[in-house]
């Protein structure tokens, strides 16, 4: 192979790498494992809903059955009613009864923790306008991004908005609307994931309704950490 057709080889490598792939059809919960009468599609979204007749007791979760991606980018629209608590897990792992455990991007209908990454068994990892680095011995340095009320005015209350989680390497940024949140780095060597399923949350709590639509996953070539 001569060195013309070795840097086309690796441009169409690359090119596969960064493709974009479909989670969701539109149309039903093909590719997807949820708790059964929980998750169903309306108006062409992933759809789960509590009411005062049907309580959500415990989490339950729709999980994504196409893999466990490591570095990526992920975009999704989702609308909460004005209770609702969900989220969207990266990087974790499956638990029984549709449960998981891992990084979430936290969502609610208030908007209080939007933009929040929240850990099942670690608890808060970064706040809405926090940039945290995490060390191989767990310290965990907190620098501040940006004002956390001021972020949330990208927000909007009761309708779509739209995260995009890019996951490389270590570091994990959460933005709402084409805005940045929060971003962290992930070094804790006891802890830290560096791949797992994607899942989507229905919360306990009072009556609420969540939906996702236009889920789209691009994976990214690993990151190269220099050495230090």
């Amino acid at each position: 192979m001569n060195a013309a057709s070795t840097v086309c080889f690796l441009a169409l490598c690359a090119a596969a790498v960064a493709q974009d792939q479909v989670l969701f059809n539109g149309t039903d919960l093909t590719g997807w494992d949820g708790a059964p009468g929980w998750w169903r599609v309306e108006d062409g979204a992933l759809t789960s809903e509590s009411t005062v007749e049907k309580p959500c007791k415990q989490c339950n979760y729709l999980i994504w059955k196409g893999g466990q991606p490591a570095d990526f980018e992920l975009s999704a629209d989702f609308k909460l009613s004005a209770d609702a608590n969900s989220g969207i897990q990266i990087r974790s792992e499956s638990r029984p009864n549709w449960d998981t455990c891992g990084y979430q991007a936290d969502m609610t209908g208030d908007g209080k923790l939007v933009g929040f990454v929240y850990h099942h068994k670690r608890g808060l990892i970064a706040g809405r306008g926090e940039k945290v680095t995490i060390a191989p011995d767990g310290t965990k340095e907190v620098q501040k991004l940006g004002d956390p009320e001021k972020l949330l005015e990208s927000f909007k209350k009761g309708d779509w908005n739209t995260y995009r989680i890019v996951c490389r390497g270590p570091e994990i940024a959460l933005y709402v609307n084409g805005t940045l949140m929060c971003q962290f780095a992930d070094r804790d060597a006891k802890t830290a994931a560096s791949s797992g399923i994607v899942a989507l949350q229905m919360h306990p709590g009072p009556p609420m309704k969540v939906q996702f639509r236009n889920l789209v996953l691009k994976e990214l070539e690993p990151m190269r950490e220099s050495k230090r």
